[in-house]
């Protein structure tokens, strides 16, 4: 049974010359695969530069990047190209994070709506999928999606927390969605059990986000109180046992999902 993680953000702080032995854990767990997250233009860099030094063989490790909405505020003209050299370099599936989030508001929401524009005008452009934070911000979303979507290969919606109507209008506009260890979580992450089972098989990924979201449901909990890719099998119990399959099952699907997505080569099932 393979696993892939399709949201690490291995150049967090907190992972600082740890990352080798945290991969080195997640491919005994069973993760096969990860998908770094870039979150900034400099983040990004640093995620490409992390695949070709821990991952030379280009078997295990891929990048996206991409500017965060919380970052969106340092969008500038020159942004564009610089993205777009990243995005051209063979590690990087997909652009993003990028997307909304009105929750922090920790960017101006029209400096996030013109980051998120030029991300998605990129992604049609070099036609490579898109990598979607979505925080209390869900029908502004798709109100830009709508012009983007017919010419874009692919999205998802990472992390996805949100309501039965998000989450159905986001299908009903042939989105993929990313389930994390908030599905974990006793205080308020139940509403997700019935909603899983709503998303088709071809449609649904796992992620660990890690080193946020750390499985309130694994034990024993990690006494760094980090999340790791490691601790995805544990996403994938919760997930198999709301949609009513077994772990196996729901590790084929969802694996198979993320390597079509994510147009990932290199290891076969072993």
């Amino acid at each position: 049974m393979q696993l892939i993680d399709i949201g690490v953000n291995l150049t967090n702080a907190s992972f600082k010359d740890k990352q080798a032995d945290v991969v080195e854990r997640a491919v005994a767990a069973g993760v096969a695969q990860m998908i770094l997250t870039g979150t900034s233009l400099a983040g990004s860099e640093e995620a490409v530069a992390l695949c070709e030094r821990l991952d030379p063989a280009s078997e295990r490790l891929f990048s996206t990047a991409g500017v965060h909405p919380h970052d969106a505020s340092s969008w500038s003209a020159d942004s564009s190209r610089q993205l777009r050299d990243l995005l051209e370099q063979p590690r990087v599936k997909a652009v993003g994070e990028c997307g909304l989030d009105f929750n922090r508001d920790f960017s101006p929401r029209p400096q996030q709506q013109k980051a998120l524009e030029a991300q998605l005008a990129l992604a049609v452009a070099l036609q490579i999928p898109v990598f979607l934070h979505e925080r209390d911000a869900s029908e502004r979303l798709l109100a830009i999606l709508r012009d983007y979507r017919d010419h874009l290969p692919a999205a998802v919606v990472h992390c996805f927390t949100g309501e039965r109507e998000a989450l159905f209008a986001y299908l009903d506009m042939d989105l993929h969605i990313g389930i994390t260890g908030w599905i974990c979580d006793e205080r308020r992450g139940t509403h997700l059990h019935p909603l899983v089972s709503s998303i088709p098989q071809g449609r649904l990924m796992l992620e660990s986000d890690a080193p946020y979201l750390l499985p309130r449901s694994l034990r024993p909990k990690p006494k760094s109180g980090r999340n790791e890719p490691a601790f995805l099998p544990e996403v994938l119990r919760e997930v198999a046992r709301h949609r009513g399959e077994t772990p196996e099952q729901t590790a084929d699907h969802t694996t198979a999902c993320a390597r079509a997505f994510f147009g990932l080569t290199g290891l076969s099932a072993r």
